[in-house]
């Protein structure tokens, strides 16, 4: 699935376009706990979704190598955090859903997160 497809899936606003937005992704990441994000990312081609809006999501997304990041329940960030991720070249979007539904909606068109180890 390719990042501008999730848009057209989760009635999704662009609000920074990258070159990535025509990228496939492998894996998704939803949680407003960057410490989860941190533990269930994967190097594959990811997108988080996350209601949490403040800086350190997109610093967390850098670090992870996150290509995209959707905010749930219509937040928005500010004109600083927009222009932090379009400068590390990190997407965002906003979507109206909840997490709950972005995820699920993502997961019925096939797109997977990294599971535990057990």
């Amino acid at each position: 699935m390719r990042v501008c497809d999730c848009a057209d899936l989760l009635n999704a606003k662009i609000l920074v376009k990258t070159d990535s937005f025509e990228e496939d992704l492998k894996i998704a990441c939803g949680s407003d706990l960057m410490s989860d994000v941190m533990a269930f990312s994967s190097d594959d081609s990811q997108i988080m979704i996350t209601g949490l809006v403040n800086p350190q999501t997109i610093r967390t997304a850098e670090m992870l190598d996150v290509k995209v990041i959707i905010f749930v329940r219509g937040k928005i960030p500010d004109e600083t955090m927009q222009e932090l991720a379009a400068e590390k070249g990190i997407g965002l979007m906003t979507s109206p859903l909840s997490m709950f539904t972005c995820c699920g909606l993502l997961y019925e068109a096939g797109l997977r997160g990294k599971e535990a180890a057990v």
